[in-house]
């Protein structure tokens, strides 16, 4: 078995959980809560995976996704804790461990200045989370494995006003964007950048 991500948020900010709770199939998120993202390969082995972290740890599970490739589960709870135990679950349920974990790379990084109306409106029909507007910064970023753009968006949006337009943890690439003024957005950036810099290097 592969383990392709193992991504913990321990505090959803506020956008983010909102954003998340759009997708959620099974118990929607709130913030503050934590968070676990785990990615496996063969994708139905993930089904035994969150069996056995639900039954370990108080947690909810938000979704189940079962790809061709990749199988992706989604687990919070109000404890952080709780959230680990279920992960230490999961992990030895696959005989794993988190250091067996794929680590994340940026694939795109890139901003666009003083959207156009029309680039606005195109972006703003395939959002999950809230409107770009014309003459706003873009953000674009992608992230191998997907799971990992959760932690990117919830850094982005931790350290600062930017505003969530939206994020796809699921597939090969997971996408973000992420709109507002340009200095705000840089700053947003910096620190998506960082913490997947920093959970590479874990």
């Amino acid at each position: 078995m592969e383990l392709r991500v193992y991504a913990l948020i321990d505090n959803m900010q506020p956008q983010y959980a909102a954003l998340t709770g759009t997708v959620a199939k099974g118990d929607i998120p709130v913030a503050g809560m934590a968070q676990l993202y785990l990615e496996v390969a063969p994708g139905s082995s993930v089904v035994s995976l969150l069996d056995a972290g639900l039954w370990a740890a108080g947690v909810k599970p938000g979704f189940q996704v079962l790809e061709r490739e990749f199988g992706q589960v989604e687990v919070h709870s109000e404890r952080v804790d709780a959230v680990r135990e279920a992960g230490r679950a999961m992990l030895d349920r696959a005989g794993l461990t988190e250091k067996d974990r794929m680590r994340p790379r940026i694939i795109t990084d890139y901003t666009v200045n003083n959207v156009t109306p029309y680039q606005a409106q195109l972006i703003n029909r395939d959002r999950y989370g809230s409107l770009i507007l014309p003459g706003q910064t873009l953000l674009v970023m992608e992230v191998e494995p997907a799971g990992y753009v959760g932690l990117a968006a919830n850094a982005a949006e931790r350290d600062s006003r930017v505003t969530l337009v939206t994020f796809d943890p699921v597939g090969r690439y997971g996408r973000l964007f992420v709109a507002g003024d340009h200095s705000e957005v840089q700053a947003g950036r910096e620190a998506a950048l960082v913490a997947i810099e920093e959970n590479a290097n874990e």
